[in-house]
């Protein structure tokens, strides 16, 4: 066979084709000759052919045909043929392959080889490929390696090492002895892979990163040498000394400082030097110094130290390199929890930062500008976003918004401001406000009682310019339905009153129902609108008319409203005032604790939450699916609880019991229909009282019973039956307290299985007098419409000597009597 054209001539043809279609019938017709030298088992140019094979392999071709000959070089006694060997068992074999297994033996036997070059080529291809079966089979020959004084092959061994440790970590204590002196060395390629191997082992091991943090002063005096001398010529960078060794120091400080003390007290003044004394001119020392800033904030370093650190990712926002930018907000925010006041600092540069032509630098300039708000700075922070929300792209508008509702709602100097703020947000974002954002709008609105006039009167303005913002137009819609009389009378102090007629305002809502702009949500809005004008308005039979119109839309939402409508307007006028009356003022959720700790930013303000007795019992479905999932999985039904209703609901006596006879006091005294949670049971609509419940209520005969008895509270049941509905046993709780100390914050919660239903009304008090020296009682009714066994868990979480006790019981021995 004539011999195969050199590695160079192939480049070189290759390098000729002007089409793909040509290089690639280039790359075919040699892959063909190699394939027949490769059948003649030829060994003079086996190794030229795999070195062609591997540039192709480069180009993307496939290459697998060639991965036993790099076996067979790997065997050859020749050095040119070992190295193409191991550089083509590098390239195209890895440990999902079967057939590098065959390798193990020979990289042993060139791992004991007289030439350092041969060992040196072995011990790059384990750490390049090597397998967890490999590692294993070929650590102790490594380890030696690592020992030896010859330096060529003690930064390749270590390198090998992290490569065994990361596929073995098992193997890790047999080169701790070895690594001890590494860090004395003086050759530079050793000292960096030493370093790089502590890394690797201290992030794996707690025991190791606890062993090894007795070498910060040596790691410091290393560092200390390269900023103030230098370690050696060729290792500088830009006049900067050895910037990779000193980078994978600072890494290893940042790892062995973390959560302790004296390792960050013995680094803090060389962190200080290093960032005192890099120059900053070029991109070198800006990593250097990068990495000092993440190590600093990582540890436990001094205060004046981490004000250093972020004036220095400061001057980072003030550079032109967009990628440099982009690094210091990043780090900027992830500081800023933890040194709010340093960075606000510099918040002027970051707000200059939203004006960036570069879209991530505005994204996370806009993500730190939100963290910086707080009580001190909203109004020219929010002044400063909205011009941002103005004017950025329509993939910022929708984060934005969210961003300046939350901090509005948190920060918000006045409900003036506030509502303005926000009213300003939907007329500049427009559609791109999220959907939460209209009920959230509304409950503000709601709660702000002094400000419905002036509210109504800027929506409806805001209407008149532009119906194409769907949300605004939303909550613009159920304002003037709420307060359309005060839109009409023309009462508004915070502005100048403008003068409207009935008329006008239902030719608005009119034109939202008929609008192409208006989505099928917003025309439930305007319509309901206009039907709650039917009680603030004279103008009802307008409203009868288009309201009637409806009733055939083809929009099944908007019909089925107007039949309603419709309804109350022939059969239940008379009901028509009270259901369609002002929405009430829409309560959050209080907080048990008698001051709650409000966490702002860069402030610690403690908000009057004043302790209310009883405490609120009302529970929301997510704190009754954490008590199901505490009290045992999916067999069990949470309580639910009831607040007593404060007047009695004036269209009430049409709600009926769904469960039959269940009449309480007469029947005279119905719940109010907006107390019940529609996720209640239909039995709890039939009286909600705690007091006069239990009028009608005669003893059962049923003896008590002790629930649970625990470090001196004592939990006591007694027995009843309801005379009307003999399925519904009515349990009272008795707590005592026989310690010296009272029980505050007491908390009585239960769950039962799927097959009944279980009330817990409101309890007497939330405090447990010591010495029994009083009760607390609370009332329970159990539906057991199948008279099974009665089994209860129960949950218990008080305060006793300024200490949150919880406890969980189950109570399964109940009399027979409470539930047959």
């Amino acid at each position: 066979m004539p011999a195969p054209i050199r590695l160079r001539e192939l480049i070189r043809t290759i390098r000729t084709a002007r089409t793909q279609a040509e290089e690639r019938e280039m790359i075919q017709k040699e892959c063909a000759a190699i394939r027949s030298s490769f059948r003649e088992e030829d060994n003079t140019y086996r190794c030229r052919n795999v070195a062609k094979l591997l540039y192709m392999h480069m180009l993307g071709y496939p290459a697998h045909f060639g991965q036993l000959e790099c076996l067979k070089l790997i065997a050859s006694q020749k050095f040119t043929d070992k190295r193409i060997g191991y550089l083509g068992a590098m390239l195209l074999l890895d440990e999902r392959q079967d057939v590098h297994l065959l390798m193990t033996n020979c990289i042993k036997n060139d791992l004991n080889h007289s030439t350092q070059y041969v060992q040196g080529l072995a011990l790059c291809t384990l750490g390049c490929m090597g397998s967890s079966e490999m590692c294993r089979d070929l650590a102790g020959e490594v380890e030696k390696l690592l020992k030896t004084s010859n330096s060529y092959l003690r930064k390749k061994a270590a390198l090998c090492a992290v490569h065994v440790i990361r596929k073995v970590p098992e193997l890790m204590e047999m080169f701790l002895p070895a690594t001890k002196n590494l860090l004395s060395e003086k050759n530079h390629g050793v000292l960096h892979t030493s370093v790089v191997l502590l890394t690797e082992m201290c992030e794996r091991s707690p025991d190791m990163l606890a062993h090894f943090r007795k070498l910060v002063p040596q790691l410091v005096r290393i560092l200390k040498n390269l900023i103030m001398s230098g370690y050696s010529p060729e290792h500088d960078v830009s006049g900067i000394s050895d910037p990779f060794l000193q980078v994978r120091i600072l890494r290893l400080l940042r790892i062995l400082g973390k959560s302790d003390d004296d390792s960050s007290e013995a680094m803090n003044d060389i962190l200080a030097q290093v960032a005192t004394n890099t120059e900053t001119s070029k991109n070198v020392g800006n990593a250097i110094l990068y990495e000092t800033v993440l190590t600093i904030m990582d540890i436990k370093s001094e205060s004046g130290l981490r004000v250093l650190a972020i004036n220095i990712l400061g001057r980072f926002l003030l550079n032109n390199d967009k990628n440099i930018r982009y690094v210091a907000l990043t780090s900027l925010l992830k500081t800023v929890q933890t040194d709010h006041n340093a960075v606000q600092r510099h918040r002027s540069t970051i707000v200059d930062c939203l004006k960036d032509l570069d879209v991530s630098i505005k994204r996370r300039a806009m993500e730190l500008s939100f963290a910086l708000v707080n009580g001190n700075n909203i109004r020219g922070m929010m002044k400063e976003l909205l011009y941002f929300l103005d004017s950025c792209d329509p993939e910022f508008k929708a984060d934005c918004a969210s961003g300046v509702f939350l901090a509005a709602e948190k920060y918000a100097p006045s409900k003036r401001w506030h509502i303005d703020t926000i009213m300003r947000v939907l007329t500049t974002a427009g559609s791109y406000v999220r959907d939460d954002s209209v009920p959230n709008l509304i409950q503000l609105i709601t709660n702000s009682v002094e400000m419905h006039a002036y509210t109504v009167q800027r929506l409806y303005k805001a209407l008149l310019d532009d119906i194409s913002q769907q949300p605004l137009v939303q909550v613009a819609s159920w304002c003037i339905g709420e307060y359309g009389d005060l839109l009409v009378s023309g009462q508004c102090e915070e502005e100048e009153p403008i003068q409207v007629t009935e008329d006008e305002v239902l030719d608005v809502l009119e034109g939202l129902l008929v609008s192409n702009l208006s989505t099928p949500v917003t025309r439930g809005y305007a319509l309901t609108a206009i039907m709650k004008l039917s009680t603030r308005f004279s103008s009802v039979n307008r409203i009868k008319k288009v309201v009637s119109i409806y009733g055939s839309s083809i929009d099944v939402e908007l019909q089925q409203r107007a039949v309603e409508y419709n309804a109350l307007f022939k059969k239940y006028d008379h009901m028509r005032p009270a259901l369609l009356e002002r929405m009430p003022i829409m309560e959050k959720t209080a907080t048990n604790g008698p001051t709650e700790i409000v966490q702002t930013n860069g402030e610690t303000e403690p908000s009057a939450v004043e302790p209310k007795h009883p405490p609120p019992v009302t529970q929301p479905a997510n704190q009754a699916n954490d008590l199901l999932d505490l009290l045992g999985g999916n067999d069990v039904v949470p309580v639910i609880q009831t607040t007593m209703p404060t007047k009695p609901a004036s269209a009430g006596g049409e709600l009926l019991d769904l469960l039959g006879d269940l009449s309480l006091s007469g029947g005279s005294a119905p719940a109010p229909a907006p107390s019940v949670p529609t996720s209640q049971p239909s039995f709890l609509l039939d009286g909600l009282s705690s007091q006069p419940l239990f009028n009608d209520i005669a003893a059962a005969g049923i003896p008590p019973m002790t629930a649970y008895n625990k470090n001196g509270l004592k939990i006591d049941f007694t027995f009843e039956r309801a005379n009307p509905n003999p399925n519904i046993a009515v349990i009272t709780i008795h707590a005592s307290n026989s310690t010296e100390a009272e029980m505050t914050d007491f908390v009585f919660q239960a769950a039962v299985p799927k097959t009944f239903q279980l009330q817990l009304l409101s309890p007497s008090s939330n405090v447990v007098p010591a010495l029994n020296q009083g009760t607390v009682t609370q009332v329970i009714r159990v539906l057991n419409p199948q008279k099974q066994q009665l089994r209860m868990r129960i949950k218990l979480t008080y305060t006793h000597k300024g200490s949150p006790v919880q406890d969980l019981a189950e109570v399964n021995n109940f009399p027979p009597q409470s539930w047959q």
